[in-house]
């Protein structure tokens, strides 16, 4: 039976990767796929789990969409992703608006699943997340058609005492080189001119199929890839970078330096009680060997704070190295207490006022680091890839090197010739804010 279906996907880039790599199975098995879900007769939701806001968010969503059974021509609500992974049965107990389930490493049975549920049986495939990365999918790109995530591996194991990943996604697992490659190749193929690298933790890729870390070698695969320009990895652990890896990120000109390293604290009493494998000194080191050998890279990172056991002392001892590194980026966020994690059941929780608190005040050291970064790009060149006009401002608008997308800032620029989005261009900059700079198309393209 065909018909028209329309996707929701929350969360992570690597949860959208799974939703687009389900609407192309969809498509080439025949369906119909819509943009509106009141135009849908088969709605799913790709939840995200992560956090209790992230629940919360994909709870609303459902039932949200539930209501086009009432108002649409919606027929079947199938609910996929880290929630329907990691609470299937509350699901079938509590949202029977739900009429399938499907976990994180069950996206691939997404026909089958709508053509069973459409017969009257029972759908709920969970606890397959351990899935083999090899088998190749047909993906629709959710993305802008010039940038697309590139998976390169699931799962993750290692165990972070606040995390669920691994108990949602399961065990690290890595694709082949090759299998990445002939994906990128079509993607280069199809207009995709910038290539961002997603993964749990991209630093590990192919230690489970290779017998060591292999992101350099890929690396150097891809930058030989024609027709990508940009090449951006996302989620470094410091510990687990190398010196190689480095080398290779600093040799090739179309790998973004665009450092995305979470390390989530710098006290190491904190980091102990996170089961993270690294030091303050460890990150700090890494951090000068990234910025010895590529001088402009730009360094994301993000924080917890109110940790359990989190003192006064630790907490200015992580602002203390918030200041000292100087992040380019950085985004901060409240410990969330999620259930069947070590950290869940440790004592001295601290209260939600406190986690905000100095919440707060991270976010506020780190707007007065980010004014002066980009302060100091005033006067510069960068390249840019351009994404659209602001009518408002009547200034076209894209992401540099130093910005992945839906994340980090803009640039804004004024242009005399014609700018289609896709095009990657040189622009001066001439003001800057925390976030934005704003600058003047310089008559050259790339």
């Amino acid at each position: 039976m065909k018909c028209n279906i329309a996707l929701v996907s929350l969360g992570c880039a690597k949860n959208q990767t799974d939703g687009e790599t389900m609407l192309g199975i969809l498509a080439s098995d025949g369906f119909n796929i819509v943009a509106e879900p009141e135009e849908a007769d088969v709605i799913i939701v790709n939840t995200c789990g992560f956090i209790e806001s992230a629940k919360q968010e994909s709870i609303n969503a459902v039932l949200e969409m539930a209501e086009y059974k009432e108002t649409g021509k919606c027929r079947l609500l199938i609910a996929s992703g880290c929630l329907a992974e990691r609470y299937s049965e509350e699901i079938k107990t509590e949202l029977p608006e739900v009429d399938a389930v499907l976990g994180t490493g069950d996206y691939d049975k997404i026909a089958e699943a709508i053509t069973r549920a459409f017969n009257g049986e029972s759908v709920w495939e969970t606890g397959h997340r351990n899935r083999n990365m090899s088998e190749r999918l047909p993906r629709i790109l959710s993305t802008p058609p010039y940038t697309a995530y590139l998976k390169i591996a699931d799962g993750c194991d290692n165990n972070c005492t606040y995390c669920a990943i691994p108990m949602i996604r399961g065990h690290y697992r890595s694709r082949t080189i090759e299998n990445i490659l002939r994906e990128a190749k079509e993607l280069a193929e199809n207009g995709v001119k910038e290539l961002i690298l997603i993964a749990q933790d991209t630093t590990r890729y192919g230690s489970d199929i290779y017998g060591a870390p292999a992101l350099d070698r890929l690396l150097e695969e891809l930058a030989a890839v024609d027709g990508v320009e940009w090449i951006r990895v996302h989620y470094f652990y410091a510990e687990a970078v190398t010196d190689s890896l480095i080398d290779v990120m600093a040799k090739y000109d179309k790998i973004c330096n665009y450092i995305d390293m979470p390390v989530q604290h710098a006290s190491d009493y904190i980091l102990r009680r996170m089961a993270r494998r690294t030091s303050r000194a460890q990150i700090t080191e890494k951090i000068r060997k990234f910025r010895e050998k590529m001088p402009d890279c730009t360094i994301r990172t993000s924080i917890i704070t109110g940790f359990p056991g989190e003192t006064e002392e630790h907490f200015n001892e992580l602002c203390e190295f918030v200041e000292e590194t100087g992040f380019d980026r950085l985004g901060v966020f409240a410990y969330s207490r999620e259930e069947g994690t070590p950290a869940a059941e440790f004592e001295n929780q601290i209260d939600e006022e406190t986690k905000q608190r100095r919440l707060d005040k991270l976010m506020t050291l780190q707007q007065g680091i980010s004014l002066e970064k980009n302060r100091g790009k005033i006067g510069g060149e960068i390249e840019v890839i351009a994404e659209g006009y602001d009518e408002d401002n009547f200034l076209f608008y894209g992401r540099s090197r130093a910005d992945s997308l839906d994340v980090d800032g803009l640039v804004y620029f004024a242009a005399e010739d014609e700018i289609s989005a896709g095009d990657i261009i040189k622009v001066k900059i001439l003001d800057a804010d925390e976030y934005d700079l704003t600058g003047v198309m310089i008559n050259e393209r790339i």
